[in-house]
Parts: structure tokens; C-alpha cells; sequence
């Protein structure tokens, strides 16, 4: 960010002033009356306490420790995602993505995506989720990043899919580094191929949900209106509900049979 920064320079003169003191002849009056103003009494203002989001005490161990997350998944296998819209149903296919199809089975297997928000929803482009409400929950999992899978137009990316309408794919921050969070393509967003961006599978049913799922913040903090990841990161569902009361949620995710 830029900033311009002006100088001005102020000369300040000093005048020096005479007081002429006159000689004034004491007499006795009567102190001055002071009105007095009666306020009215204030009623006591009554705390809201902040709320705060603790994970359950059952909560699947995972959550909390990434070392768990070990599962194999099925070669194919659907979820279905309740959000505040309506549901839709993503079929993931293993051959695709298998350390993305593993990711993705262990993540719904623990319930790690109820209450997770649609926290960057891009009109034309896609929308991003996987952060997880708690706060104790980013912290571990933030890091826990998976081995990249073979990219599509790349050596061993044969199998690998392109980000076309529907697809959805884990969001990376570089080599390595896919962790909870995914994303679903509005359009066809080939450019994102080679960039390690792999669709681990595609929305099969539901993608008019998808299309309905709030858009008014755009883009992230400090590019746009929306959320900062690393607000949400630190404090959770606390920090969207009070800033961002419009965003869609998943309310629950399921491994589903046909």
C-alpha cells in the first residue's frame, strides 16, 4: 500500500502582551448562586458476554491431533454437505487425488465440517471453506499439510482432472501445503491446473446450491470486503458471526452410499 505522506512547515509568531491590572475596591456581595442540573438516572448497561467457541469434549480425537487423520479411503465414495442453503452431494474419486481423497475421507469421518463457513465465495470463480470454527482446531491442523498429488498436464498426471465447473480441489498455499481447506469452481478454471490445484472429485448433485451460496463479501481482506484468514484462523466462527452475519455454513458432512 502506498501512502502519501504531505509535510508543512507552520511558523508560529509569539506576541508579547501588556496586561494592564486595575485597582478594584472590595466590597462585601453575596456569593453567586449556581444552578444546579438534576440528571436523570441511567439505567445499568447489561454485559453481553462474547461469545465463544469451545470444542466439545467428545469430539473425535483427530481434531485435535492431525496423527490420527490415517484413513484409507474407498476408491470412490459420495459426501453429502448440509449447509444453510440445502444440501449438495460431492463424489470423490481416489484415482484422482489419492493423498487428497484420503485428506478429504479423514476430515469428513471426524465431523470436521460442521459449522465450517463458505468464508470466500467469488462470483464467476469459486467458493473456498475448510477453516474450521475452533480456534484450537486451526492451530493444529493449520500446519498438517499432505504430500501433492500428480497435476494434471504434468509428468504422472494423466489421471488428474481439470478445475472445470464443479470440480472441487484442496486450496494450497504452495508445494505441500494442502491441509482442510477446499474449493468449488464456479466456472472452468483450467489456468489453475498446473499450479497444484487437483480436484479430488466433482458436485454431482446440488451445484444450484452451490450457486446460491452468499457472494456479497467477495474476495478476502486486504484484497476485498470479506474475511482475513488469519483472524478466522486464530479466532473462529467468534470473529465471522460478529463481522460477517451473511456467510453460508455447512451445517454437517456425511459419507453417503448411492
Amino acid at each position: 500500500m502506498r501512502t502519501l505522506v504531505y509535510s508543512v512547515s507552520i511558523a508560529v509568531a509569539l506576541m508579547a502582551c501588556t496586561t494592564e491590572v486595575a485597582t478594584v475596591e472590595t466590597t462585601s456581595l453575596p456569593a453567586p448562586v449556581v444552578e444546579k442540573k438534576v440528571e436523570a438516572p441511567v439505567a445499568p448497561v447489561e454485559k453481553v458476554a462474547p461469545e465463544v467457541w469451545t470444542l466439545a469434549a467428545d469430539a473425535n480425537p483427530a481434531m485435535t491431533d492431525p496423527t490420527k487423520a490415517t484413513a484409507t479411503a474407498p476408491a470412490q465414495y459420495k459426501v453429502r454437505f448440509e449447509t444453510t442453503k440445502g444440501s449438495f452431494v460431492v463424489q470423490v474419486t481416489r484415482e484422482w487425488s489419492p493423498n487428497g481423497a484420503d485428506r478429504l475421507f479423514n476430515l469428513v469421518q471426524m465431523d470436521y465440517f460442521t459449522d465450517v463457513a463458505f468464508f470466500r465465495v467469488i462470483n464467476g470463480f469459486m467458493a473456498q471453506f475448510g477453516i474450521s470454527g475452533y480456534p484450537e482446531v486451526n492451530k493444529v491442523w493449520h500446519q498438517a499439510g499432505i504430500l501433492d498429488d500428480p497435476i494434471k498436464g504434468k509428468e504422472g498426471g494423466e489421471k488428474a482432472q481439470s478445475n472445470k465447473i464443479g470440480m472441487v480441489s484442496f486450496a494450497t498455499a504452495g508445494p505441500n501445503t494442502r491441509t482442510t481447506q477446499l474449493f468449488i469452481n464456479f466456472k472452468d478454471n483450467g489456468n489453475l491446473d498446473g499450479m497444484g490445484f487437483t480436484p479430488v472429485g466433482e458436485v454431482v448433485s446440488g451445484m444450484d446450491i452451490v450457486d446460491g451460496l452468499y457472494k456479497g463479501y467477495g474476495e478476502g481482506a486486504p484484497k476485498g470486503r470479506g474475511p482475513r484468514q488469519d483472524l478466522l484462523q486464530k479466532q473462529g466462527n467468534v470473529y465471522l458471526k460478529a463481522e460477517f452475519p451473511k456467510l453460508d455454513y455447512i451445517v454437517n458432512a456425511k459419507v453417503v452410499k448411492d
